[in-house]
């Protein structure tokens, strides 16, 4: 108990100030119990809603994480805090009204204060585009880890296998993608689907350009410490997890504006769920979890493949955020009983790891 609390500590004293904010925030624009209430279980519900959603996020922040020096380490759970919180929970929504409203910094936050349907309904009117973007982004992390050639480790071996061989041939990926971009316009609106293939192309875009930038700094570090340079590795991760945590929060944004379209109240909610998804981060690198159980980034993986395709397919079909968070944590919770299960069944070798590369 006492190690759980040394990782949550800060979170849960975040939780408590948030929870005070918004009792302080409830009463002065209520006056009575019962909004402020409301308020704090609709705080509540956001908050849980998020980390359901994000958990699988925290998974693939710890795999990135774990790679990179303990200096940018720190950095990214400090300042990427700041980003997380203020930067896409915060004004993430802001600028997107500001954007297709026209609106000055100054009147776009009025907007949201004094009149939050309105606000809403520009947001939700940025749909399309958000679902393109952030469904491709994530799409592309997810086929990326499997579609290696050089990956020896397989959960859902007859899926996994054959996605490992496609990998020989370059940009499959990405061929697949934009075929996915592609079926998906064609059941919008011709002006919808313009907006959807440009964002999606836009969301491919970016994760290419933040491979490459990782790519160059990795060839870069290498090349000092063939020279004997210290090297302090971590920006290009650094980057990756910060457009990765973007794209993580474009659907709780989105879907938080179905139980509130109070800004102050959805910022609250989705902060503390941040907070906690950087706490699990964490503890999933301390504790060394992904290398005891070597399906868990599989399942996370999925998750986020599923993520992504639930992001893509709502710029069509709308599909209730309880429902996304429950795939995620249904395909990380197997992929975790299945890392249990050949744990039990396969002997470890003296290095550490298993006999099988299968389960």
């Amino acid at each position: 108990m006492a190690t759980l609390l040394r990782f949550y500590k800060f979170s849960l004293v975040f939780t408590a100030t948030c929870f005070a904010l918004g009792i302080w925030y409830g009463w002065s624009s209520t006056g009575t119990l019962a909004g402020t209430l409301s308020m704090l279980w609709i705080i509540l519900v956001l908050s849980i809603l998020e980390i359901s959603l994000s958990f699988d996020n925290a998974v693939v922040n710890a795999t990135v994480l774990r790679h990179m020096d303990p200096v940018w380490q720190r950095r990214f759970l400090i300042w990427g805090i700041a980003i997380a919180v203020f930067g896409t929970r915060i004004v993430f929504p802001l600028a997107i009204v500001a954007i297709a409203a026209g609106l000055g910094p100054i009147d776009t936050i009025d907007l949201s204060l004094n009149r939050p349907q309105e606000y809403e309904a520009i947001v939700s009117s940025a749909h399309v585009g958000i679902a393109g973007f952030g469904g491709a982004f994530l799409a592309m992390v997810g086929l990326k880890f499997f579609f290696d050639n050089e990956k020896d480790i397989h959960w859902i071996a007859v899926i996994e296998r054959h996605l490992s061989r496609f990998a020989a041939l370059p940009a499959a990926e990405i061929a697949f993608l934009l075929l996915v971009l592609w079926g998906i316009s064609a059941m919008l609106e011709p002006e919808e689907a313009l907006t959807f293939l440009v964002a999606g192309i836009l969301g491919l875009v970016t994760f290419i350009a933040v491979q490459g930038v990782n790519k160059i700094l990795e060839i870069h570090e290498e090349k000092q410490r063939l020279a004997g340079a210290a090297v302090r590795s971590g920006l290009g991760g650094f980057l990756y997890l910060e457009v990765l945590d973007a794209s993580f929060s474009f659907d709780g944004v989105i879907g938080a504006f179905a139980l509130s379209n109070n800004m102050i109240v959805i910022a609250l909610g989705l902060s503390i769920g941040a907070m906690f998804v950087r706490s699990m981060t964490i503890h999933l690198v301390e504790k060394g979890t992904l290398a005891q159980y070597r399906f868990l980034e599989h399942g996370a993986f999925w998750a986020i493949i599923a993520l992504g395709g639930i992001m893509l397919f709502s710029a069509r079909f709308h599909v209730p955020e309880t429902i996304t968070g429950l795939i995620g944590a249904t395909l990380i919770l197997i992929s975790l009983a299945w890392s249990v299960r050949h744990n039990r069944r396969q002997p470890v070798t003296p290095t550490g790891g298993n006999a099988s590369p299968d389960a």
